[in-house]
C-alpha cells in the first residue's frame, strides 16, 4: 500500500477547480465539487489524452479532446468514444491536508 501524498490545504481548491499533481508515471487531477474532493488519473482510456482542464458538469468530466465523459467518484466511462474506465484514487483530508494515495500496485 502507498503512501498518502499531500495536495494541498482544504479549502485551497474551489469548487469545480482542480490541482494536477505529477506522479513518476502519470498525473493525478484532483478536483473539489460540491465541497468534497476526488482524485482521478489524468488520462482519456479513449486515446491517453489529458482530461484536467475538460468541461465539468456535476460529477461528470468531459475529455476535451473528443468529449468522452468519466465520473470523477468512480472513473467510469459514461459515454463513447471511451469504453474503459480510468483509475481514481482513495482521498483523504487529514489533519486540514487534502492527500491521495497510489493505490495502483495494491
Amino acid at each position: 500500500m502507498g503512501d498518502w501524498i499531500d495536495v494541498c490545504a482544504e479549502g485551497e481548491i474551489g469548487n469545480g477547480e482542480y490541482r494536477l499533481i505529477e506522479l513518476a508515471d502519470t498525473l493525478v487531477a484532483v478536483y473539489c465539487v460540491d465541497g468534497e474532493h476526488y482524485a482521478i488519473e489524468d488520462v482519456c482510456t479513449h486515446d491517453g489524452a489529458e482530461l484536467a482542464g475538460g468541461p465539468l458538469c456535476g460529477f461528470e468530466l468531459e475529455c476535451p479532446r473528443h468529449g468522452a465523459r468519466f465520473d470523477l467518484r468512480t472513473g467510469r466511462a459514461l459515454c463513447p468514444p471511451a469504453y474503459v474506465d480510468t483509475h481514481v484514487f482513495p482521498l483523504r483530508v487529514e489533519d486540514g491536508r487534502v492527500q491521495f494515495r497510489d493505490d495502483r500496485d495494491d
